[in-house]
Formats: structure tokens, C-alpha cells, sequence
């Protein structure tokens, strides 16, 4: 059985806003709030072009390449295939972001839209903001990283009831199992919401004649 530590820890979308005006930087922002609103991992991020968008009609998506895959079962691509998988982009106000982001930048089709060495890049974006964050006494209720916003984007499509495959089919997830992890995090988050009590104070108990 997985113990807490072991548990996706996320942010809510009250918190990743927050978090995002700390980051001053365009090209920085963008990321992040890419990383929220497609749950890519940081890696499938970086190999983003500007033909990965699909900004124009009523369903823009972006294609995001799938970088983790497992050991090949029955029905599942060998080895050297590369996977793709679209996540519909649902917020417009993300939409209208990227739009300006690519035409501001000019980034070409076939340009990277964060051309870094490393996701030590990304990680050191993520301290700047913290530190920013922290000057006015800003605090976040778990370690942020680059995995949050996935973990985040996942437990946000439970909260707002998009069925599991889906939400494997948006993440990447090669098992289902993985996706479910986030629906035992959703149960126990809201049992402590409601916080129901088993026991009574003894000033309360009567025993029977």
C-alpha cells in the first residue's frame, strides 16, 4: 500500500494563478502555465515547436510527444515508434497567451519554443519565482517543481469529473493503474474535507441499565 509521501501532491487553480504571476518572464510564464494546462512532463515541454499548436477553429489542441513510455505489451508501439497524443486546450485565455507568445517571439513552425540545455533551466525559473514569491510572504502548501503542474492538471480533470481513460489518454498514462492513483488522492482529499468523527467525547457516552 502507497503511503502518503508516495501520493501525487498538486496545487489548485487558485495556486498555480498565484504562483504564475511571480514568474516576470514571458517565455518563462508560458512554460509553466503549459505544463498546467496539458499536463505534459517537463521534457515533452521542451521538444515543443510551434507547429505542436493548433490554435486556429473551435478545438485547438496541441500534439505533444509522449517521452516515457514502458516495456511493450500486447497492442502497444515497439520500441523505436514515437507516440503522439493531443490534449484539447480548453482555456481561452491560455489559448489567447500562446497566440501572442508565438507571434510576439516569432517562433517558427519548426522552432523550439524554449530552446534550453537542460530542465535545470526550468527548475532554476521555478526558484526565482519562489524567492519572488517569498518576499511577499507568499507560501504554497507542498514543494513546487516542474512535476507539480502535472500532477496538478491530472487532479484538476478528477475534481471536475473527466472519466479516468480520458485523463490517461491526456497525460500519457501507459497503464491505467497510474491514473488511478489520482482518484485515491481525490477520495481521501475530500473525506478530510468533510471530516467525519467515529467517536464521541466520553462526557457524551451513556451505557445502558
Amino acid at each position: 500500500m502507497a503511503s502518503q509521501a508516495d501520493l501525487p501532491k498538486y496545487l489548485l487553480a487558485p495556486e498555480v494563478s498565484v504562483f504564475l504571476r511571480y514568474v516576470p518572464d514571458l517565455r518563462q510564464q508560458v512554460l509553466f502555465d503549459t505544463l498546467w494546462n496539458t499536463g505534459a512532463r517537463i521534457n515533452e515541454a521542451l521538444a515543443l515547436t510551434g507547429a505542436s499548436f493548433q490554435l486556429d477553429g473551435s478545438r485547438p489542441f496541441v500534439r505533444l510527444k509522449t517521452l516515457k513510455q514502458r516495456q511493450r505489451g500486447r497492442g502497444r508501439p515497439g520500441k523505436d515508434e514515437e507516440v503522439f497524443r493531443l490534449v484539447p486546450l480548453t482555456d481561452p485565455q491560455y489559448v489567447r497567451k500562446v497566440r501572442e507568445f508565438l507571434t510576439t517571439l516569432r517562433i517558427g513552425k519548426q522552432q523550439l519554443l524554449w530552446p534550453v540545455q537542460s530542465d535545470n533551466t526550468p527548475r532554476n525559473w521555478i526558484r526565482k519565482a519562489l524567492d519572488l514569491a517569498k518576499r511577499d510572504s507568499v507560501t504554497f502548501s507542498i514543494p513546487v517543481t516542474c512535476h507539480t503542474f502535472r500532477h496538478s492538471f491530472c487532479m484538476h480533470l478528477i475534481q471536475h469529473g473527466v472519466p479516468l481513460k480520458v485523463v490517461q489518454a491526456y497525460a500519457g498514462h501507459s497503464r491505467l493503474e497510474t491514473t488511478e492513483t489520482y482518484t485515491r488522492v481525490f477520495a481521501l482529499d475530500v473525506g478530510r474535507q468533510y471530516g467525519v468523527r467515529f467517536s464521541l467525547p466520553d462526557s457524551h457516552l451513556t451505557l445502558p441499565e
